[in-house]
């Protein structure tokens, strides 16, 4: 069984081999790399498209609201969870704007 030490030793041999062998194939994919972009006259934006634009804004549009609170005039348009002022109302026609 080996010792700590020569473990150590072992894996800065091998750590030092994985850099090495790394460094070799970067450079060959590098050079196969460039001699493609030569051979097709590629431009960095034909390899690295720009990003497409976020939208900004359409999280939604405004909708008009629908009815009207005569009491405090808050409104609703009709969508989502109805506020508790028109919850409980069967008939919403009343609120209608």
């Amino acid at each position: 069984m080996s010792s700590y030490k020569e473990l150590l030793q072992q894996r800065e041999q091998l750590e030092k081999q994985i850099q090495e062998a790394r460094n070799k194939e970067l450079a060959d994919a590098v050079g196969k790399v460039r001699a493609l972009v030569a051979e097709f006259s590629l431009t960095a934006e034909d390899v690295f498209p720009p990003a497409k634009a976020k939208r900004v804004g359409t999280t939604g549009s405004k909708v008009a609201p629908k009815y009207k609170n005569p009491a405090t005039g808050d409104t609703w348009t009709g969508r989502g969870k109805a506020p508790k002022w028109i919850a409980s109302e069967t008939n919403r026609e009343q609120f209608a704007i």
